[in-house]
């Protein structure tokens, strides 16, 4: 469903994905990504103390992110999609966010990753309370949750500071860029929030 809500919405994600259908190279990652990879990704390897990885959202653009970026971590993935399993990682599991609490005790994750997820998947306030709810109760204590989203209307499907569950976390000011939320050069302003337990 967020797959095809992308291919719907965005042209520059429907020509990567048809290159990458096809077989040819793709052109270089969009800001987001590459902010996502070599920013974020890179910070929280080298932080001391980073185990245990949730990445949440997996897509074809992911599937290389254990093998890239995570290989000497307790990496996992989620997806409700069944299809997005190939993307995922060795540990992937088929579920919602909601039902974390199913899998994992609590505090397991040292970071979550939810990239993607906010407004493609995640589209009522039942959904996003329960979702942030499990990754704040999965998170150790002093943990990051880092939220990757669209600051455009049709992709806020509620806005983010009236959801109570999120609240529960302390706003994370990333040192890399000395604020607690990244706004990418992108047309639909994908958006980086740091949090922390």
């Amino acid at each position: 469903m967020r797959e095809l809500q992308r291919l719907l919405t965005d042209g520059v994600f429907r020509a990567r994905a048809l290159r990458f259908v096809l077989g040819l190279p793709t052109p270089l990652e969009s800001a987001d990504r590459k902010v996502l990879e070599q920013v974020i990704f890179g910070y929280f390897r080298a932080l001391p103390g980073i185990r245990s990885v949730l990445f949440v959202g997996c897509d074809w653009y992911t599937r290389h992110y254990e093998r890239t970026f995570f290989a000497a971590h307790n990496y996992w993935t989620l997806d409700p999609a069944a299809s997005a399993r190939k993307f995922g990682a060795r540990q992937h599991l088929v579920a919602p966010m909601e039902e974390l609490g199913r899998h994992f005790p609590q505090g397991y994750f040292d970071v979550i990753f939810c990239n993607g997820v906010y407004g493609y998947g995640l589209d009522t306030r039942e959904q996003c309370e329960r979702s942030f709810e499990q990754c704040h109760a999965r998170l150790r204590p002093d943990g990051y949750f880092v939220l990757g989203w669209d600051d455009i209307p049709r992709r806020r499907p509620v806005p983010l500071e009236e959801i109570r569950s999120l609240r529960k976390f302390r706003r994370h000011a990333f040192p890399v860029f000395g604020s607690c939320s990244y706004l990418t050069y992108t047309r639909y302003r994908h958006r980086y929030d740091f949090y922390q337990r």
